[in-house]
């Protein structure tokens, strides 16, 4: 396999034009190799799983999915396009990782459902497959900050891709066999539940699909020029903020962060995380932890475009009125369907290979957002009966 196909997507160019402009700019995206894979990562029935309190440790199995897979990328020196969804994720990989990529999720599919009785599916659908389905699969790479991009997916091939992975008839890979041990270091959990920021009354998680697949970068387009007009930039709609971060100190945090790395607590990797948790306290105090501080806030993941938009945003419940009435309008032309959930606060689970440079920060809000969005979401799918957008 060339290193041309392996890196296809690190060779992508970095966009800095504003987001409403790149989903106009057709020219930006290109559709993905077709020996690439798509992988999903889904929590079964997490609608149930939120409802009995578990928002918390649905989020993190679903973060713990990314950091397996980024880890093995990461050894690979291969960059890999991903997307947080709350209960779960999707990449896109190189043909080349998915075999140990499926071992390690099966190893971490085996370990939480020791440690937390919560199901993670773990399924696999080669791109050219997407495309002999008559799918489309474009993508491109988009930066808001001098630090962090993110992939862009136009198209419904990750659609497609989810509704056969998470469908009743779709075999669950039992061709790999387990991995011995998955690398999920670097994974964290040691933030609690984060207040809006001043000036702030609430957290909206919004998911948005087109419902005509042609029309989805036009109408994505007006929905983030709405959001910008409405909320302003992103930086100022970022439910994350630096005064509201508080530091969980706790045994029962810690030891929630080992079960879901190894499926049982092994005292002396709780010990070694409670070492690290108090250097960590420290460090924040220190003018590098300042700056880790602000970096974590540029580096916050609250914008995933998959072919849906998926989004955390903080904001007054006047502007998220405002917005609801724009998105209504466009939701009665039969452009786009959406679901959205208000929360208190925002909840954050963190990635951190290096605490100069290189750490992620998946955010959603409390209380399980995506997961109830999506739910409303679902809702208004099963009412329309859209051929397309199924979630």
């Amino acid at each position: 396999m060339s290193d041309n196909t392996n890196h296809f997507y690190a060779n992508l160019p970095v966009n800095k034009i504003a987001l409403a402009q790149l989903l106009l700019h057709n020219d930006l995206f290109k559709p993905v190799p077709g020996d690439w894979q798509v992988i999903i990562t889904d929590i079964k029935n997490s609608t149930a799983a939120v409802k009995a309190g578990q928002h918390e440790n649905v989020n993190l199995i679903a973060t713990g999915s990314i950091v397996a897979v980024l880890n093995i990328a990461f050894k690979a020196n291969i960059l890999v396009p991903f997307f947080f969804g709350g209960d779960g994720a999707t990449f896109i990989v190189p043909p080349g990782m998915v075999s140990e990529v499926m071992k390690s999720l099966l190893k971490y599919r085996e370990n939480t459902l020791k440690a937390f009785n919560i199901d993670l599916r773990a399924g696999v659908m080669a791109v050219d497959e997407i495309y002999k389905a008559g799918h489309q699969l474009q993508i491109s790479r988009y930066s808001s900050s001098e630090t962090f991009s993110i992939p862009i997916v136009l198209g419904d091939g990750l659609a497609h891709a989810e509704q056969l992975i998470k469908g009743e008839n779709y075999l669950l890979s039992t061709r790999d066999t387990l991995a011995n041990e998955i690398d999920l270091s670097g994974m964290q959990c040691r933030w609690d539940k984060i207040e809006p920021p001043e000036n702030s009354e609430e957290v909206v998680t919004l998911i948005v699909v087109a419902q005509q697949c042609e029309q989805q970068a036009l109408v994505f387009s007006k929905v983030i020029q709405h959001i910008d007009q409405i909320y302003g930039a992103p930086e100022k709609r970022q439910p994350i903020s630096v005064p509201k971060l508080i530091f969980k100190t706790s045994f029962n945090s810690l030891s929630k962060e080992v079960k879901h790395r190894f499926g049982k607590i092994r005292l002396f990797e709780f010990i070694k995380s409670w070492i690290i948790n108090m250097y960590g306290y420290i460090y924040l105090r220190t003018s590098s932890g300042k700056k880790y501080l602000k970096q974590l806030v540029e580096m916050s993941d609250t914008l995933v475009i998959d072919g849906r938009i998926n989004t955390v945003i903080t904001g007054t419940a006047k502007q998220r009125l405002t917005l609801q009435t724009e998105l209504d309008k466009l939701e009665q032309n039969n452009a786009i369907l959406y679901g959205l959930y208000v929360s208190g606060e925002s909840i954050m689970s963190c990635y951190v290979r290096d605490l100069e440079d290189d750490h992620i920060h998946f955010v959603d809000g409390a209380e399980g957002g995506y997961t109830n969005a999506a739910g409303v979401l679902k809702q208004k799918i099963r009412e329309r009966l859209t051929p397309y957008g199924s979630i």
